[in-house]
């Protein structure tokens, strides 16, 4: 099993880097883990919406630029599914049965994802109404991820 997780931004908390190190220490007993980061792009406090939207396809670009067609691909979003972590581990271990052995995960910017890399994902998923800094999301998703497996292989995880 091959994960890549892709997210924008460059992460500079140290606290940050420390837990995504040790959760992505512990999945490789489990999978290959790939952490890709991709340049956000600058812009100015208060945009348009039209400027939103530019920043949103140019940073969609360059996750699109790390993606290949044969990849299954999760986009972090607001608006999608929001499993149970138990549920999150069966759909990842059906698509390890459907033989997609190559799993993406995208986190976006500050300001989300493009139209683009949403057309683009396989499915979109959510950890819940609240926002979170992307920054933090990325430890999150590898815990997640990490904590998926421990419940398909039946192995205790904290509840």
């Amino acid at each position: 099993m091959n994960i890549k997780i892709i997210s924008v931004g460059k992460l500079k908390e140290k606290y940050l880097i420390q837990g995504i190190q040790e959760y992505t220490k512990r999945l490789q007993g489990y999978a290959k883990v790939q952490l890709v980061e991709v340049a956000d792009e600058k812009a100015p406090e208060n945009l348009s919406e039209t400027e939103m939207n530019l920043v949103k396809e140019k940073e969609g670009q360059r996750i699109l630029a790390k993606t290949r067609d044969t990849e299954f691909l999760f986009a972090l979003a607001i608006e999608g599914k929001n499993p149970s972590s138990e549920a999150f581990a069966k759909q990842i271990d059906q698509l390890t049965t459907q033989g997609k052995s190559n799993l993406t995960f995208v986190i976006g910017g500050s300001l989300g994802l493009s139209e683009e890399v949403l057309k683009r994902s396989n499915a979109q998923l959510s950890f819940g109404n609240m926002t979170y800094p992307h920054q933090l999301m990325r430890l999150i998703l590898v815990e997640q991820i990490y904590r998926a497996f421990r419940i398909n292989r039946g192995e205790p995880y904290h509840k």
